[in-house]
């Protein structure tokens, strides 16, 4: 058993396919395939779940997954022991919903480039339940997913509340539902409405707000930032918690503001969640204790 059997392993279940592993590792794909199979063969067990879509971990490789985690990161403290710090470049993977992004992401990341210079930070934008999914076979490291009150959190993972917030209606400055101050679900209806899709929580909460009733107009768009983008090119309007849209660039600048929602006291907290293990890499523990750090001072 070589180390890059292992490595390459590892990115193939992050990138989620043999093709794009492959393309990353700078080998080819037959050739990237033999190798899993090769270490596949050694070990005894199918590592991988191999379909037209992609290649996931199968249910054995998933229990060996944090072994395999432990042995890179010790071949990575035993690089730097060794005093090969510029051969240490393993990759942090978050998944994200696009919460908080201003006053919580990018200000952890910047704090974290700065003590780990040699360590890629990976943000890929999600839906919650693909999230999960990537935590659970190892294709993340840390995850950003929102809750609702009375949201059961996912067993084997950790989970942390970094910020408690109130979904706001975002809208532009010239929006009649700008003037008053506060928007009642009756005027929401009446303006075209830019919804999360399907596996969101808030389109979960724009759903049981609406109480079934449709909007004037809707689209449907991914994550938070596009949404923001629409409601400040005057496509209409957009529902997402406050620490969503509090200190956004495009608030900074006038485009959009926010207003809370009558008569509505639910809260949204934003979570962080990594896959339960007996260790986990260096780096990303250090990832999770900063995100921790930040939501403990922004709370």
């Amino acid at each position: 058993m070589r180390t890059e059997q292992l490595e390459y392993i590892a990115a193939v279940t992050r990138l989620g396919s043999l093709r794009r592993a492959a393309e990353e590792l700078r080998l080819s794909q037959p050739a990237l395939s033999e190798t899993v199979r090769n270490l596949e063969r050694e070990l005894g067990v199918d590592l991988l779940e191999r379909k037209r879509s992609g290649a996931t971990m199968s249910a054995a490789g998933r229990e060996l997954l944090p072994r395999i985690a432990d042995v890179l990161d010790a071949v990575d403290r035993l690089r730097a022991a060794a005093g090969e710090q510029q051969r240490i470049s393993r990759m942090v993977r978050v998944g994200t919903v696009n919460a908080a992004t201003v006053p919580l992401l990018i200000p952890v990341v910047r704090e974290f480039r700065a003590t780990h210079p040699l360590t890629q930070v990976e943000v890929v934008a999600a839906q919650q339940t693909d999230i999960h999914r990537g935590l659970a076979e190892g294709g993340f490291d840390l995850g950003l997913v929102n809750h609702l009150d009375g949201d059961d959190h996912p067993a084997g993972f950790d989970s942390t509340e970094l910020l408690d917030g109130r979904p706001v209606v975002c809208v532009r400055p010239d929006s009649p539902l700008a003037a008053s101050a506060e928007v009642t679900v009756d005027d929401l209806l009446r303006v075209p409405l830019i919804a999360m899709r399907s596996g969101y929580v808030m389109h979960r909460y724009v759903h049981r707000l609406l109480a079934g009733r449709a909007p004037a107009f809707s689209y449907s768009t991914d994550g938070a930032e596009m949404g923001k983008l629409m409601v400040a090119e005057g496509l209409g309007a957009t529902v997402l918690p406050d620490f969503s849209v509090v200190g956004d660039p495009l608030e900074r600048l006038g485009a959009i503001v926010h207003r809370p929602i009558a008569g509505d006291a639910t809260r949204v907290r934003l979570m962080l969640q990594r896959r339960r293990a007996e260790s986990v890499p260096r780096a990303a523990g250090d990832l999770y204790e900063a995100f921790v750090r930040r939501g403990a001072s922004a709370g």
